[in-house]
């Protein structure tokens, strides 16, 4: 991670293709494995919330209001990232999937907090452990998990 006060910024490398780890991220019910409940839906334009723990020390309720911004199959997914509470952070989420060798290297970016808003720092920081440590490790589950990938082979979907 950076120490940008605006950003946190990963790059992790997993070992499976490009299009399985996409299918990761689109397949909603797959996307709930990893992200948690949420009713996202792969369409540009479509507003969802995602559900998470509570925050105390930021404030934060634990819902997520998210708009998806953009979609590049197999490339790059682009979700706004709202908190309506108190730290008033609006935020944009940035996957971009490369083909790295055998498996994909995925960058990712969480950008939009202001620097000037504890709240906002506090939960960066928050967030930022979580990301790799968490969320990273729950898609790499998703995409090791046997019964995910042959749902992720048969489904064929973006």
């Amino acid at each position: 991670m950076t120490d940008d006060p605006q950003a946190i910024r990963l790059d992790e490398y997993l070992p499976f293709p490009p299009d399985r780890v996409w299918r990761a991220f689109v397949e909603p019910r797959l996307v709930t494995k990893w992200l948690g409940p949420q009713d996202f839906q792969p369409v540009v334009g479509h507003r969802f919330t995602i559900v998470a723990p509570a925050v105390p020390a930021t404030r934060f309720d634990g819902v997520i209001h998210c708009q998806v911004l953009a979609i590049e199959p197999e490339r790059m997914l682009r979700i706004s990232w709202d908190d309506h509470g108190p730290s008033g952070a609006r935020c944009t989420a940035t996957w971009r999937l490369v083909a790295e060798g055998h498996g994909t290297r995925l960058f990712f970016d969480h950008e939009g907090f202001d620097p000037d808003n504890e709240l906002q720092q506090r939960a960066r920081r928050i967030m930022g452990g979580g990301w790799r440590s968490w969320l990273f490790s729950r898609l790499e589950a998703v995409l090791v998990d046997r019964a995910a990938g042959q749902d992720i082979a048969r489904e064929g979907r973006p």
